[in-house]
């Protein structure tokens, strides 16, 4: 017989100290450290233990003691069960001093490397309603809350049109408002539901991989385009053509309909052909005076108005006279490759997934750009040594890996480039810091601005701008 777990104490009267890594917050009680979600900096709370190691643990709030004058009142009824926006009940200037206290923490704790001051972190103008794109699950698993369970009601109808739990995949929160993105994210899911359950249609069954309603997928722009992409579990040609009208005759603002058919085992329809309901295929964001046409599969900043005040930044720290040949490596669609074609001689850009690069040369073409350049394939084969012998060495490169940042082949080739200017844009402040210990040998820091793209989350980007030693 397995022996049975000892219960893990609650800590009596504790002191929330700071805002630490992944949103928590963290406390110390004798010499072990405690990381607390949904915590604030001045709380004094009793903590219940749920994991213990020698020297840290994590727990949660079991009781308030005394809250911190810090707190703001979070706007959204789902804050602290749906996981999505840990931060509301933070002001947002406080929000915006954590993400600069992480990129400090990151890049003088990992990169080691002599720093300039690093800025303050750039705020968002819109803290609500600034997200450009939400997928929404449909599940016949709707996850109960513990409100629910206590209440003793009976909950029958376990349908639910939302966001999956963390640590359950296959438990979804019934979403009834959600501020992240315009109100139509709200109207569309709501009215999607409520039609799905009067006609009978069935919700995803995700263990069991079956039924009609699967997600959907809203996508906004700054233009007031509107795409809806609404994606079915199985092939029933007779219920799809019912909703998709209903939707097109309800909500006439959207500028494109779209639909997935996806009996696959997981959710990306990335593989899988795109049907066009009614409208375009497409929608477009507009920078500039350029133009961006967005598909269903494409990748776009999920902020398009704080993508342009980053964008600013990466172009101001290119420092881009009218001559220079800019590499830009990680280029997805080549929005940064195109916004910055018009102050420079030539732009090559080069990104792993092939869709993305036809949309980067899409994008050129419909803004009349003759001075681009996109190549197609995995970074550390298509930047070699021979590449740049070929097409010349650049003065500038901009850069914008994913979390996991870069290859160690691919930084040996930018070394062995050695542009005269590099802009490294980083969605994880940890693997950049890494990156850059590898570079610090050849390249000095300049300037540090941190860009908060999405409020009420931990989550920076950092903009670094190096330059090589003489």
């Amino acid at each position: 017989m397995a022996r049975k777990r000892k219960p893990l104490p609650t800590l009596p009267s504790v002191e929330i100290e700071s805002v630490a890594a992944e949103g928590k917050c963290v406390a110390r009680v004798d010499d072990m450290v405690v990381f607390v979600p949904y915590a604030a900096p001045g709380d004094v709370v009793d903590i219940k233990l749920d994991r213990k190691r020698s020297s840290w643990a994590e727990g949660h709030i079991e009781r308030f003691e005394r809250r911190s004058p810090l707190r703001a009142e979070p706007r959204c009824e789902h804050f602290g069960v749906c996981g999505g926006c840990k931060w509301q009940h933070l002001p947002y200037s406080a929000q915006l001093e954590a993400k600069r206290h992480q990129v400090v923490d990151a890049l003088t704790r990992i990169a080691k490397v002599q720093l300039p001051t690093i800025e303050p972190a750039l705020g968002s103008a819109c803290i609500y309603g600034y997200r450009n794109k939400l997928e929404f699950t449909f599940s016949n698993k709707m996850w109960l809350t513990q409100e629910q369970l206590d209440s003793g009601e009976e909950f029958p109808d376990r349908n639910a049109a939302g966001f999956h739990i963390q640590g359950a995949f296959d438990k979804v929160l019934d979403i009834r408002c959600c501020h992240l993105q315009d109100d139509i994210n709200n109207r569309l899911r709501l009215f999607i539901k409520q039609y799905a359950l009067n006609r009978g249609y069935s919700f995803y069954d995700i263990k069991q991989n079956h039924g009609l309603m699967r997600t959907i997928v809203v996508r906004t722009a700054s233009t007031g385009e509107k795409m809806l992409i609404v994606v079915f579990g199985k092939d029933d040609r007779e219920a799809i053509a019912d909703v998709m009208g209903a939707i097109e005759r309800e909500f006439p603002e959207l500028t494109s309909l779209l639909y997935v058919i996806n009996t696959k085992l997981n959710d990306t329809f990335a593989d899988l052909p795109v049907a066009t309901f009614s409208g375009k295929p497409y929608i477009e964001e507009e920078m500039e005076g350029l133009r961006f046409r967005i598909g269903p599969k494409s990748f776009y900043q999920t902020n398009s108005l704080q993508a342009y005040e980053l964008y600013k930044v990466a172009r101001r720290y290119a420092e881009l006279q009218g001559d220079e040949l800019v590499y830009d490596l990680y280029t997805g669609t080549g929005t940064i490759a195109n916004f910055v074609a018009r102050q420079c001689r030539h732009v090559i850009g080069i990104e792993y997934v092939p869709e993305a690069i036809a949309d980067a040369k899409l994008n050129a073409e419909v803004n009349g750009l003759d001075n681009t350049e996109f190549y197609a394939g995995d970074m550390k084969d298509i930047l070699t040594d021979a590449f740049i012998a070929e097409h010349g060495r650049p003065d500038v490169m901009i850069i914008d890996p994913p979390r996991a940042g870069m290859h160690e082949d691919v930084v040996k080739v930018i070394l062995n480039a050695a542009p005269e200017r590099i802009v490294y844009v980083s969605c994880n402040p940890a693997t950049q810091a890494r990156d850059l210990a590898m570079m610090d040998a050849m390249y000095s820091v300049e300037a540090v601005q941190p860009v908060d793209m999405f409020p009420h989350t931990h989550h920076v980007e950092n903009v670094v701008k190096l330059r090589r030693r003489s």
